[in-house]
């Protein structure tokens, strides 16, 4: 059946309930649209696929009404994001998953994040006269995990095989799609056309690329029809493998097939805290989920409701909780295959309580010292897209993907279509630390997907963009929590970031009051305005569940292409 973006029949445009108010733990949560929610939920019965780019959306609730899942129609969504917005992800890069699964009410967590060729150590790189990490360099280019995830989760939840939910991207690949209007904004990244295989890539159009141009990727066509035909030995033990490890060398790399064909990802125990009644769970270590879980401990001391949406004091509180805990985050976190991380203690109600208590709610503070929690050690062994994805039986998938910076390395191999992540400039050259380089080592990840649940409710969502992402959660998880705002006007309100770990730097979208930037920077913030619905801020997807009612719901972020698109259900 023919289906019109969004449809009447599936979407409701309404709010929720009550007037927006901070609702006791005990009581059913209440959610309410506020004055300048500029788009309504998407309301349905059936699945919702919200993405960054309404052709993945659409690619994804076309899986679900050929009868696929939330898994089926992520793993196509993925696909067709790979394809319609390369400067953000791809099979070049890796993937994390959250999976609710709605009959269980069980959490899953999928951490598919590559890691470095085993020969690529520290000693090997000094040999070599490498003292620092060239960020478009060879070294920083792991073993890509975006297809091995997608195989682990169609083999575990998925109904359908790669040669549906792939078939998508394959179209839209060889057949080619008209660029939307941020799409042709932010397609050609200068810096990276001399890398090799990147303009003959990517750089197609003979003049600056434009909305409505035609772009196609007939190599990355060929690629994704071999694993939809071969599955992940296809990308991981196979031809393909044998062309990337030969280009990589060429270049100066040390990749092995070896090093593809043992790849593989890891099923992990997500962690959670509460806040206010809700439970908040991110993926553990090497992500850096646990700073949105630390942030939200501090904030919890604080009365953000009194305090007042973007108020001075609640955007100070935020700002301060976000230091500590990123401050944190970076010492501690890196891959626990290697390093015993303290996570228990790092999300703790107690080292929230000690963390919030130094805050000065009249000085912003330009430098953070990080807890001192090495005692316990042996006590306990920007550039994403992110996208979710909820069917009619309530289950949901929060993915996230990355090639890192914009397109990575932007080195695309013959005949491939695709370039590389460069994940591993993420590596510290500093022997012995949490993050130091070693062989077959995973880096500190900035992409993190996100879940919270209270009562019948079961939310997905993510908020993409390097540094920024676990501020961002934070950010959302108040808007829900302490303001009672749906999830679309959560997602849409004007957000701050702070992408440095030092230093009293921060940028706000302008729609945060000038007065109130002001009253900030009396304090010794130094803010620096950014454009309305700025990509700086991170985009962002959410769906939600509602057990009790069997009612689905999904928001869309006016910062990009993308689109809440419902299932249409099966009309004779």
């Amino acid at each position: 059946m023919k289906r019109a973006l969004v449809t009447l029949a599936a979407v409701v445009f309404t709010s929720i309930l009550a007037p927006a108010q901070q609702t006791p733990a005990a009581a059913k949560p209440q959610f309410s649209s506020v004055p300048n929610q500029g788009r309504s939920m998407v309301v349905s019965k059936f699945g919702i696929v919200s993405t960054p780019q309404f052709l993945a959306s659409q690619a994804g609730a076309h899986i679900l009404e050929q009868g696929g899942n939330a898994i089926d129609a992520a793993i196509a969504a993925n696909a067709v994001m790979g394809v319609v917005q390369p400067y953000v992800n791809g099979i070049g890069g890796d993937l994390f998953i959250l999976y609710y699964e709605a009959k269980t009410g069980k959490l899953y967590g999928l951490n598919s994040s590559g890691w470095t060729p085993k020969a690529l150590t520290i000693d090997y790189l000094k040999a070599h006269g490498v003292t620092a990490i060239n960020p478009l360099g060879v070294e920083t280019i792991d073993v890509p995990g975006a297809v091995a995830g997608w195989d682990a989760m169609r083999t575990r939840f998925g109904t359908l095989p790669f040669s549906k939910t792939l078939a998508p991207a394959i179209y839209y690949a060889q057949n080619g799609f008209p660029l939307a209007e941020r799409n042709a904004r932010y397609w050609i990244a200068r810096s990276l056309l001399n890398q090799p295989g990147y303009k003959e890539t990517y750089d197609t159009f003979g003049h600056a690329p434009q909305p409505g141009d035609l772009f196609r990727n007939p190599a990355l066509a060929h690629t994704l029809s071999g694993i939809a035909k071969n599955g992940r030995d296809s990308f991981y033990n196979g031809d393909t493998t044998r062309t990337m490890v030969k280009f990589l060398n060429d270049h100066g790399g040390t990749h092995t097939v070896e090093d593809f064909r043992d790849f593989q990802p890891e099923w992990v125990e997500p962690v959670s805290t509460t806040y206010h009644g809700w439970t908040v769970y991110e993926l553990p270590p090497n992500g850096q989920g646990i700073a949105a879980l630390s942030m939200l401990n501090i904030l919890e001391h604080y009365p953000l409701a009194q305090y007042g949406h973007n108020s001075p004091d609640e955007l100070h509180v935020m700002i301060e909780a976000k230091k500590l805990a990123y401050a944190d985050m970076y010492k501690y976190v890196g891959d626990p295959r290697f390093t015993a991380i303290p996570v228990k203690e790092l999300i703790s109600k107690d080292l929230g309580d000690k963390r919030a208590k130094l805050i000065d709610m009249q000085k912003a503070s330009c430098q953070v010292v990080p807890s001192d929690v090495s005692a316990e050690l042996n006590k306990h062994g920007n550039s994403t897209i992110y996208l979710s994805t909820i069917d009619k039986e309530g289950n949901i998938v929060s993915l996230i993907q990355s090639n890192y910076a914009g397109y990575g390395t932007g080195m695309v191999a013959p005949g491939l279509g695709f370039s590389f992540q460069n994940r591993g400039a993420g590596f510290q050259l500093t022997p012995g630390l949490p993050n130091s380089l070693a062989g077959h080592k995973r880096p500190l990840h900035t992409i993190i997907p996100a879940f919270m649940e209270k009562g019948d409710m079961h939310i997905g969502f993510g908020i993409m963009g390097g540094w920024n992402q676990g501020q961002a959660h934070a950010q959302f998880v108040a808007n829900v929590v302490d303001y009672g705002m749906n999830i679309q006007a959560a997602l849409e309100q004007p957000r701050f970031t702070k992408e440095t770990f030092d230093g009293c730097d921060v940028q706000m979208e302008e729609t945060i009051p000038a007065d109130v930037r002001e009253k900030l920077a009396q304090r010794g913030h130094k803010i620096r305005a950014i454009e309305p619905l700025s990509f700086t801020v991170g985009q962002g997807a959410v769906v939600m569940h509602d057990s009790a009612r069997k009612v689905n719901f999904a928001a869309g972020d006016p910062r990009s292409d993308g689109a809440a698109i419902p299932e249409e259900p099966a009309i004779p």
